[in-house]
């Protein structure tokens, strides 16, 4: 795991307790089951590019709120968010739900959690 400073992991912590979280063993059998959500890959584009998760959509954190109203419009739309290991994920989903967006979950573990569970991924 990276080494993150103590003042990020504290940010970490206050917005997870007013968020949703799954896991990755949530989220896997409802992509298999074909339920309907938006899977967001919010890493940098050079992250997305190296490999993401099947049918996820990029929109980094550096520009999400910038651009989710034209990618996603409808605030009642289920999104999951996902990044390398689930703080980035949760401080955006913090984010969209400031702005409305009312079913915004972060997938706790990130795709370094679905690559070690050797899930399949795409380029």
């Amino acid at each position: 795991m990276p080494d993150h400073s103590s003042r990020f992991l504290d940010l970490v912590d206050e917005a997870r307790k007013g968020i949703r979280e799954a896991t990755i063993d949530d989220v896997k059998p409802r992509m298999e089951r074909g339920d309907s959500f938006v899977l967001v890959d919010v890493r940098e584009e050079s992250e997305y590019a190296a490999g993401h998760l099947p049918g996820a959509v990029h929109l980094s954190k550096g520009v999400i709120e910038r651009d989710i109203e034209r990618a996603i419009p409808d605030p009642d739309v289920e999104i999951i968010l996902y990044c390398g290991g689930g703080f980035r994920s949760a401080l955006t989903a913090e984010s969209l739900m400031k702005m409305g967006y009312r079913n915004v979950i972060s997938m706790d573990g990130g795709i370094r959690a679905w690559r070690e569970a050797g899930y399949p991924l795409e380029m």
